[in-house]
């Protein structure tokens, strides 16, 4: 177990997926060909009937209820409710994103956050802004997204001997970075333990509708703790609508939950008030499902699945191991079985390989250790929506074909992938 706090003072640096974007974009500026792998965007275009609703609702310029408007909310509650959450409008708080509802948990909830090994690079940093320990536990060997349930056992003894005070753990699924999911098996052990230990589970389900085959088994943590989990999720990831922000949080249909939702919506109304008017119409229709955008969310699934498992393949003939993905649009690489080659060119953490592959190889990709994750390994989070195009009229183009990998740019990428990767240990 590691623990992070910010002392008094600290001086805060950019995100650091936000911050390798723009360092890519600079270069690309200059002239280098590189091959963006390390931003988690989905990067489609926008689906028409989207773009729709947010015209219609353009006159919408007055402040809304903070909680979100009613419609928008019936319709997230349905949402919900059809993934075997049964789910009220006032279960559910509407906002600029999930980002700021994660922040405003970490500000409600009491005492420290307890995070998988590696996680999501922001989770870390909210907690220290919250003035909470960020208290880190190994993931198992089949899966990420969640912590190993002897681990977290062993670190909430080790916690609680320390001073700390785990109260909350965060659990991602489908996960980032490593684009697998947690089985049902383990979902039922872990809310199991945060029953024993009376721990509050925050369940970031923002990749949900990003799962490879509609057949995986999905559990979410609040079907088997449904009085202590706060379920967070947006349309960021499904429909590839980062810009727009439209984040989503179901809270617990008791008084407990009640308490909690109203805490959040204190802090809203102080940081930003309302989801904006346009992005309401935006959501109503979204969490509503139709057909045609139940069509679209497949196609888009689809794709995720077929680069990603062809990216998996890439890293893997070039000897790294790596978790087969199932959701999301990420592997996660290891690469010590090659420790001794990437030593003799100097690259004997992850900091250092990151650099080695982003010189040599023209492969930007994070870090492991901006995750969380131990420094001294070699292991990275690579985000393989990156490559659908730079374009809108690419980016259909891989969302139509039946074979996303036969498309010229998508298969030019993915053959960039493995000659860089042969280029970093040749000569």
């Amino acid at each position: 177990m590691s623990t992070s706090v910010a002392p008094a003072g600290t001086r805060w640096r950019m995100s650091p997926n936000l911050e390798l974007n723009q360092r890519v974009a600079e270069r690309r500026a200059a002239g280098e060909h590189i091959i963006h792998l390390g931003f988690g965007e989905s990067r489609l275009p926008v689906f028409g009937p989207l773009a729709d609703r947010l015209r219609a609702g353009t006159d919408r310029n007055a402040y809304g209820p903070v909680q979100g408007d009613p419609g928008a909310r019936a319709a997230a509650a349905g949402y919900f409710t059809r993934r075997r959450l049964p789910t009220e409008p006032a279960q559910i708080v509407l906002a600029p994103g999930s980002k700021p509802l994660l922040m405003a948990l970490n500000l409600v909830l009491p005492g420290d956050v307890l995070l998988p090994r590696p996680a999501w690079n922001t989770y870390a940093p909210q907690a220290a802004l919250a003035g909470k320990r960020a208290l880190s536990v190994p993931i198992p060997e089949a899966c990420g997204g969640v912590p190993d349930p002897a681990a977290l056992r062993a670190a909430l003894t080790t916690a609680r001997r320390d001073g700390a005070d785990p109260r909350t753990l965060v659990l991602t699924l489908p996960d980032n970075p490593t684009g697998t999911l947690a089985g049902p098996e383990l979902i039922r052990e872990i809310c199991a333990i945060a029953e024993e230990e009376n721990l509050t589970l925050v369940s970031d389900e923002i990749y949900r509708d990003v799962l490879h085959d509609p057949a995986t088994p999905f559990l979410s943590p609040a079907e088997v703790a449904p009085d202590r989990t706060v379920v967070t999720s947006g349309l960021s990831k499904s429909l590839a609508l980062g810009g727009w922000r439209v984040g989503v949080a179901r809270f617990p249909g008791t008084a407990r939950g009640d308490a909690l939702r109203d805490g959040v919506l204190s802090v809203a109304s102080e940081v930003w008030s309302t989801l904006a008017g346009p992005m309401q119409n935006v959501a109503a229709y979204a969490f509503a499902e139709p057909p045609e955008l139940r069509a679209h969310l497949d196609r888009s699934a689809r794709l995720h699945g077929a680069v990603a498992r062809a990216v998996h393949r890439i890293f893997t003939a070039a000897g790294a191991r790596c978790r087969p993905p199932t959701g999301a649009f990420y592997v996660y690489p290891d690469f010590a079985p090659r420790r001794a080659e990437f030593a003799a060119l100097g690259a004997t953490g992850s900091a250092a390989l990151r650099d080695l592959l982003l010189d040599r190889a023209g492969l930007a990709v994070l870090a492991g250790h901006l995750l969380g994750d131990d420094p001294g390994a070699l292991r990275f989070k690579v985000a393989t929506s990156m490559l659908y195009g730079d374009t809108t009229e690419q980016q259909w183009q891989a969302l139509a074909a039946d074979d996303p990998l036969t498309v010229p740019h998508v298969a030019a990428a993915l053959a960039d992938i493995e000659t860089g990767l042969a280029a970093v240990t040749a000569g």
